[in-house]
């Protein structure tokens, strides 16, 4: 029978944060992490499936039904510092990760950064963030920069219904989604507004990262990963248009890699059940 779901907060001291629990509290305790611009809404095709393992999945800061932060406050660190603060609310010294994309990336910077406190870290088509190097930060910082200044001048699009905020999602995405699974998200990513309908999410997620890891910072963190590590690739997800990207996953002998046919949200697609029998078997194998 399929596990359901119910809502869950955390009045955390800088933010209040909300997810979206599975599972019973005696099993495997798992954090799980949504992509960019999405919300705990991405694991509801999977989760269920999940048999023994006590899943968390939360709107990350600025996504979904969590509160924002304060002016500039986004970065990978920064969420992971939430991350880690949830998992202080919930008891837990060790736990397991979940993430799709940033998700992903955010279980890596984590589960190298405290190897001891993670216990097993499956990734969703994402392992490691866009990576420029140091010569290349004074231009990375302007752009910030400069887009700071511009955000005042923007206004979030309101829609006259729900089925047009999903035509939006799917058609101005910046990757490919299905309907049914652009649906999902927007549903939990949507709130009232001027009689229509108009995001939640924060307007500061548009910014670009002030800085960026350099591509030796960005493989350090998975390096030192010590944790058992699932990652499952997408045949046609967003690295499978960089083959130095996958060059450098192949690099990396301690990480389990499944590839599966699907676009970057197979997880929320048609191969959902496939790979929610990749991450059943992954967590199983841990006990």
């Amino acid at each position: 029978m399929p596990i359901s779901s119910h809502e869950i907060r955390f009045s955390l001291p800088h933010i209040e944060v909300a997810g979206k629990v599975w599972g019973e509290p005696g099993g495997l305790p798992v954090i799980a992490l949504h992509g960019w611009l999405d919300n705990a809404a991405t694991f509801d095709r999977i989760a269920p499936s999940l048999e023994g393992v006590y899943l968390v999945a939360l709107d990350l800061p600025g996504h979904g039904l969590s509160g924002h932060m304060p002016a500039t406050g986004y970065s990978l660190w920064q969420q992971a510092a939430t991350v880690l603060q949830v998992a202080e609310d919930l008891g837990w010294e060790r736990f397991a990760l979940l993430g799709h994309s940033m998700g992903a990336i955010i279980s890596g910077v984590l589960a190298g950064s405290l190897p001891d406190r993670i216990i097993a870290a499956a990734m969703i088509d994402g392992l490691m963030p866009f990576t420029s190097e140091a010569d290349d930060a004074p231009r990375q910082m302007a752009r910030f920069f400069n887009s700071t200044l511009q955000l005042g001048n923007k206004r979030k699009p309101v829609y006259d219904s729900v089925e047009k905020a999903v035509s939006a999602r799917v058609l101005g995405g910046t990757t490919p989604i299905s309907r049914d699974a652009a649906a999902a998200l927007v549903e939990r990513g949507l709130m009232p507004h001027d009689g229509g309908w108009t995001w939640r999410t924060d307007p500061q997620l548009m910014l670009p990262s002030p800085l960026r890891f350099t591509q030796r910072h960005a493989s350090s963190f998975i390096e030192n990963i010590t944790a058992p590590t699932c990652l499952v690739l997408a045949n046609q997800g967003v690295m499978h248009k960089h083959p130095e990207v996958l060059a450098r996953i192949d690099a990396f002998k301690h990480l389990t890699v499944h590839r599966v046919d699907g676009g970057h949200h197979l997880h929320l697609e048609e191969p959902a059940p496939q790979v929610a029998a990749i991450l059943k078997d992954f967590y199983t194998s841990l006990s």
